[in-house]
């Protein structure tokens, strides 16, 4: 099949530089698109397995090698509504919307400021911190409904947002395009300061210097996921180059070489160590791409 006239297309590619485990794995098709309409055509003819890649921050590649499609969005246009919301497309980094947004003294977005995360990828994730998270933000999403091939709006109460849980993330029915965000007034030197003091907490607390996915489980309700991967003695255990954070045991980091397998073994080991010991099901806040 010829992709090329849906985007530009890199063939036989290493994924290291497309995921921020930096995980090497190969791509036969890689796809950029950056129109809906380019995407419709595509989702009306291509029927077999392909994959929406964002910024690769919450994905393991546990392949060596993937035979199926990767398209990237690169919707990535930032349109203001009204007095305080904004149409942002699925590709926008959250760093260029707050700064987009500070120009409008708009803000509430500050807690993303570290994710590394599309606003696509987030919304998928209802990704949050500091006790706020995306759902609190959307009015609505645009998306194209892959059953009817057909654009639509889906309203907030219809998202199906849980903690790092969405509809999108439950169903593969629906493809991301852009959401409507309803903002926060803020005083932006004040904004401003309030992530530098996150970005100073997260390098304390957190091993930014290697590579990684940020958070691999969901918190158990009352407890945290890295106390219990820290009293079962994962804190600098590994599989090859794949290994459990000494600065924060609800990390796995990339020393070197790891492969998806090793960062997947890792992750089963520890489930089932803490479902022995404490009887706990952890729930991974990654996705595993088969």
């Amino acid at each position: 099949m010829e992709f090329n006239k849906y985007g530009e297309v890199l063939e036989h590619i290493s994924l290291k530089d497309y995921n921020t485990y930096k995980v090497d794995s190969l791509c036969k098709y890689f796809i950029s698109i950056n129109s809906i309409d380019n995407l419709v055509n595509f989702v009306n003819d291509y029927h077999d397995k392909y994959f929406i890649i964002g910024n690769g921050s919450n994905i393991i590649l546990k392949r060596e090698s993937y035979d199926y499609p990767f398209i990237k969005l690169e919707f990535n246009e930032i349109n203001k509504l009204n007095d305080n919301e904004y149409y942002v497309g699925a590709g926008v980094m959250p760093g260029a919307l707050i700064n987009e947004l500070y120009k409008e003294n708009l803000g509430g977005l500050e807690w993303a400021s570290g994710i590394p995360g599309t606003i696509g990828g987030i919304i998928y994730n209802n990704a949050g911190a500091y006790n706020d998270e995306i759902s609190n933000f959307v009015v609505s999403v645009k998306v194209l409904d892959k059953d009817d091939n057909q654009i639509k709006e889906i309203n907030k109460e219809d998202c199906g947002f849980k903690y790092r849980d969405s509809i999108f993330k439950e169903t593969n029915r629906y493809i991301i395009l852009g959401a409507s965000l309803k903002l926060r007034n803020v005083d932006v030197k004040e904004a401003k300061e309030l992530i530098l003091d996150r970005l100073t907490r997260r390098k304390a607390s957190q091993p930014l210097e290697y590579p990684s996915a940020g958070s691999v489980f969901r918190n158990p309700e009352g407890d945290f996921a890295g106390r219990l991967v820290e009293v079962n003695e994962f804190k600098n255990y590994h599989i090859n180059d794949a290994y459990v954070s000494e600065k924060h045991a609800n990390f796995i980091i990339n020393k070197g070489n790891a492969s998806g397998a090793d960062i997947v073994n890792l992750i089963n080991e520890i489930k089932q160590k803490v479902k022995d010991n404490d009887n706990v099901e952890l729930f991974l806040e990654q996705e595993i791409i088969e």
